[in-house]
């Protein structure tokens, strides 16, 4: 979700201005998936590189994460909208983790669209938490090196319960994937829009989609009328 800081400093405001400008867009494309049946929504919300944005700025980033998790749990619910987050959470402030905590079981039942919130989260971070994981395995001979597959690491990623993505649309017109699911993206289709995000909203995501629906997905492999 790039562009709110441009967004803000086209129209002199404060950066923080164009993150709030920025959870509505969420709002609206959360609301929008939950219309079109879409059953999962991933939102790089805050990398870990964030980290290394201004103090002021990140505290401004988490404060405004607390309060959309407690202003839009409601519509969330009346939507059948399930919660989950992905990424080193414990690196979260503590009011952030319990508020983030609180918003997930509250939505834990539901059945409709699943948004994914990834916080703190590097693509490379993943695969290294991953790798960790298995490591500690194979040192208390749970696990064998024989048994390391493609199946074994994904099952050890934070998206261990979530399909790979179908669709990565990248808006504020950047060709970069910036660290965000690096596993998970190897046969995903990319849409790149030259929109701000907080000017991203459903006609812009139908957009996106309608190109998607035109593109011949292959997975490596040749399609049917290419292989007679």
């Amino acid at each position: 979700m790039d562009g709110n800081g441009r967004w803000a400093k086209q129209r002199g405001l404060p950066r923080i201005e164009g993150h709030r400008a920025g959870a509505e867009s969420v709002r609206a494309i959360v609301r929008a998936c939950g219309e079109l049946g879409i059953r999962y929504l991933t939102l790089y919300a805050f990398s870990s590189e964030n980290w290394r944005r201004p103090k002021a700025e990140v505290e401004a980033l988490m404060h405004l994460l607390e309060f959309y998790l407690q202003r839009e749990v409601a519509e969330l619910d009346r939507n059948h909208v399930r919660l989950m987050a992905i990424g080193r959470l414990h690196e979260l402030p503590e009011s952030a983790q319990r508020q983030l905590d609180k918003s997930i079981a509250a939505l834990r039942d539901n059945t409709g669209l699943t948004l994914v919130l990834a916080l703190s989260y590097g693509g490379r971070a993943e695969i290294v938490d991953a790798v960790r994981s298995i490591a500690r395995d194979i040192k208390t001979n749970a696990l064998d090196v024989a048994d390391i597959t493609e199946e074994l690491i994904a099952q050890r990623l934070y998206t261990r319960d979530i399909p790979d993505p179908d669709l990565l649309i990248r808006t504020s017109g950047e060709f970069r994937v910036s660290n965000f699911l690096l596993w998970q993206i190897s046969y995903t289709e990319i849409y790149v829009t030259h929109t701000l995000w907080p000017d991203f909203r459903k006609p812009e995501l139908l957009a996106a989609l309608a190109d998607y629906s035109k593109r011949q997905r292959r997975f490596g492999s040749v399609a049917a009328h290419d292989a007679s």
